[in-house]
């Protein structure tokens, strides 16, 4: 009976039929996603053999979300999110088919790859903020919580089942049979898309077109350490502890002098520590300042023991841990943005969260590529575990201040964002 209990607690949102299209569209469309970015990141290393080629093509991809991300979450706040995302998904799809003719007829170069990288970093900009702020629309403010926690683990599931897939078929026929499946796969999220049934859901009034909208979505967030301390957090952590796409390459490649199987197998390693972290999250898991902070430093211990692994086998366990610990930082700064944020402003709010965890690569993806590359694949895992803990430090610092300031601001949540809660 507990057992029970426990499933129905852990998949609760699922029982929305609008959301359960959609999570098995999206766990679809990201097994392709995680092929993709996994084929694009040998692609990259074998045509240059260079880290820093590699981050500098991170960076590209997620520049756009840095400059533009911000006014993506105003568009998200102004149209529809459903059909937004029907189109982006779309032209994403595109781009992974553009990118994949290229690879098979062996005519892609290290250009083309830098072009196609800004081009699904355009589409990501406007996206992602619609899609984060949709999950509330589909599954109501109850849900919300289990609802992005089973994104992550869906996320991860991907990230252990993609990389795995990848690895086989590089070293089978090529990247490029990875990114035509990725185009071939967001025929299932468009689908899913399509497909609902739009009397059941929520959405949120649209914000009427005026001047300053922008401005204001940050003056919100500045006035509002409940926001401004996770977006700071994840901002940092974002910046250098998750460029896991120009790390393990090179781990695999000079740590354990590996392959792309070797490769895939970290990265389907952390994906499994993912999907265990993201179920726990959805069943268990907290939000609010205080878990994330708890988060923060853990994610930061299980950085610390992937960069100092000695043996394959150990950085396998190292690396599950890591992806128990990053999606459970995530899920936590993501649920706790969404909990706090009144709805008229949620889209311009979670364009900032996008721009803190893909926005920042631009600078941490070409950073961390160059410490790999001068001073090698530990030191790179090293600093993002040195950036989740003084993420962790700055959060308990500023909570700590506004305590002792007496200046704890009373949101409209039921329960203090500041402590975690059940």
């Amino acid at each position: 009976m507990n057992v029970q209990a426990s499933a129905r607690r852990t998949f609760s949102s699922l029982s929305n039929r609008n959301y359960r299209k959609f999570f098995f569209g999206q766990t679809t469309s990201l097994i392709g996603t995680w092929m993709q970015t996994t084929a694009q990141s040998w692609l990259v290393y074998t045509l240059t053999h260079s880290a820093t080629d590699i981050g500098f093509v991170v960076a590209l991809q997620t520049l756009p979300v840095l400059l533009l991300g911000p006014y993506g979450g105003v568009i998200a706040d102004r149209v529809d999110k459903r059909r937004l995302m029907i189109v982006l998904q779309s032209m994403m799809g595109l781009q992974a088919a553009a990118l994949a003719v290229l690879s098979i007829t062996h005519m892609v170069t290290y250009v083309d790859v830098c072009i196609l990288a800004v081009v699904l970093g355009l589409n990501n900009s406007f996206e992602n903020p619609s899609r984060q702020a949709f999950v509330l629309e589909m599954v109501g403010s109850d849900n919300l919580r289990n609802a992005v926690s089973l994104n992550s683990t869906m996320n991860n599931v991907a990230r252990a089942v993609g990389p795995a897939i990848a690895g086989v078929l590089i070293a089978a026929v090529g990247e490029g049979w990875c990114f035509a499946l990725n185009a071939v796969s967001f025929v299932a999220v468009v689908a899913s898309l399509v497909l609902m049934d739009r009397t059941k859901l929520n959405p949120s009034t649209p914000t009427v077109r005026a001047k300053g909208q922008l401005r204001e979505g940050f003056k919100y967030v500045a006035r509002t350490p409940s926001l401004l301390i996770p977006l700071v957090m994840m901002g940092l952590v974002g910046m250098l502890a998750y460029e896991f796409q120009v790390t393990l390459p090179v781990v695999a490649g000079t740590v354990f002098h590996g392959s792309s199987a070797i490769y895939g197998v970290l990265m389907a390693a952390m994906g499994i520590g993912a999907v265990i972290g993201g179920l726990w999250t959805a069943a268990r898991g907290k939000t609010g300042v205080r878990a994330m902070i708890r988060a923060s430093f853990i994610f930061g211990a299980c950085m610390t023991f992937a960069g100092l692994a000695p043996l394959l086998a150990i950085e396998l366990v190292a690396m599950a841990l890591v992806g128990f610990a990053s999606v459970s930082f995530l899920s936590m700064a993501n649920s706790t943005l969404q909990l706090t944020t009144d709805p008229q402003m949620r889209g311009r709010v979670m364009a900032l969260w996008a721009v803190a965890f893909m926005g920042s690569t631009p600078i941490g993806g070409p950073l961390i590529g160059w410490i790999t590359s001068m001073a090698g694949a530990r030191v790179g895992l090293g600093v993002g575990a040195a950036s989740c803990l003084i993420a962790g430090t700055l959060g308990w610092l500023a909570l700590r201040r506004i305590r002792l300031r007496g200046a704890l601001q009373v949101t409209p949540q039921p329960v203090s964002v500041y402590e975690a809660q059940d």
